[in-house]
């Protein structure tokens, strides 16, 4: 992203290799090179452009770059921010799970498929080990669109349990997390390929994320998020909406944002230690996170430069401290996915480095309800199910 942007200049797509310019009214979800497209910086709104009469994300709609004349809402947003006692701190807990699907991306969902549904799209493919999968399945079905959703065949059950139940018509595919992807891709000719790891009009969706926290902390940004990194779109949304609140002159600086990682799959964060924005080589393997497994994500290079430009950085975590931090936050009374618990670890990492200070405002994006995973916990607990 570039530090501009103003109310004059239409929104277009933006080639991130070459800079080219698309205009937003023909529904695309990569360049002609074949890699994701983001949206042009957008100018960002001020508290009074908000509509509160909305309690939704879509109380934010005047930051997004087209306008929504019938937008496929289930009152996503507006999620709680609570305080919670951490190692002797206080920590901001942003509970991302109570949204209608039971996870954070239904904000995306619910932008990118009311645009698409505009631009006269009817049904879409998604791939997912779970969380994007539901979201895109909930609100196709709440905008009577079709949904086809691709999932590793190791997904939880309840997972896919879900994405049924909403009507999308499920497939199975084998080998790791990626093989699901590639297998979207491969079908993307035939039914239009509504990723959230691809399609820029899902980032402006996930961007609503900084302004809730901005509105939340009475409009002000907080000093640091601490947020699970698989694909990034937290990551980047929450890059783009500061940005804009910035540019807005509504902040004057940016939050530090730091991705976390399991250290079996942690492809981000050997490239940010590495100081390249490339993808290095590393070892993966199964992880309870398995909401963050994402070996080859799309936007690495965006996503290292989002976490370069706030100041913030990466952070990878061991299964043994991922479990314990899953019983401890459950035992404070938040039942998280093992992928959300890992930022509990992660913020008592880094302030034990001394790189976070107690007391920073710091906030948890915690991005899945431990519901979703029932089947991993229970295998955790020594418990048949």
């Amino acid at each position: 992203m570039t530090s501009q942007g103003d109310r004059t200049t239409a929104p277009a797509y933006l080639d991130m290799d070459t800079g080219a310019h698309l205009p937003l009214d023909t529904p695309v979800w990569r360049s002609a090179s074949g890699r994701p497209l983001m949206i042009t910086p957008l100018a960002g709104i001020t508290r009074a452009e908000i509509d509160t009469s909305r309690r939704s994300l879509w109380r934010y709609a005047k930051s997004l770059p087209l306008a929504v004349a019938d937008p496929i809402s289930l009152g996503e947003g507006c999620t709680p921010l609570i305080e919670r006692p951490v190692d002797g701190a206080t920590v901001l807990c942003k509970l991302e799970w109570v949204m209608p699907t039971g996870s954070f991306k239904d904000r995306g969902a619910s932008v990118m498929l009311s645009v698409l549904r505009q631009q006269g799209i009817t049904a879409v493919l998604e791939d997912s080990s779970g969380n994007g999968g539901a979201a895109i399945a909930g609100y196709a079905a709440a905008g009577g669109m079709a949904a086809k959703i691709l999932v590793p065949a190791s997904t939880q059950p309840g997972k896919t349990v879900q994405m049924r139940a909403y009507g999308a018509e499920v497939e199975l595919i084998e080998g790791p997390r990626q093989a699901t992807a590639d297998a979207a891709v491969s079908q993307s000719d035939a039914i239009f390929y509504a990723s959230h790891n691809w399609q820029p009009f899902f980032l402006q969706g996930t961007k609503t994320l900084a302004y809730e926290l901005w509105e939340d902390l009475g409009f002000r940004a907080p000093d640091n998020v601490i947020i699970p990194l698989g694909a990034g779109s937290n990551v980047l949304g929450c890059d783009i909406g500061f940005g804009e609140l910035q540019r807005a002159g509504e902040i004057d600086r940016l939050p530090r944002l730091f991705g976390v990682q399991p250290e079996r799959c942690a492809p981000i964060h050997a490239s940010f230690v590495a100081g390249v924005d490339t993808a290095v080589p590393v070892e993966t393997g199964p992880t309870i996170a398995e909401g963050t497994a994402i070996a080859r994500p799309e936007r690495l290079r965006e996503v290292i430069a989002a976490l370069r430009r706030s100041g913030g950085a990466t952070v990878a975590i061991s299964e043994a401290a991922i479990e314990a931090a899953l019983w401890q936050s459950a035992r404070s009374g938040l039942y998280v996915e093992p992928t959300s618990a890992g930022t509990f670890a992660a913020y008592r990492q880094l302030l034990a480095s001394g790189a976070i200070r107690r007391h920073e405002t710091t906030v948890l994006v915690l991005t899945g309800s431990g519901l979703k995973a029932t089947q991993r916990v229970a295998g955790l607990m020594g418990v048949e199910m």
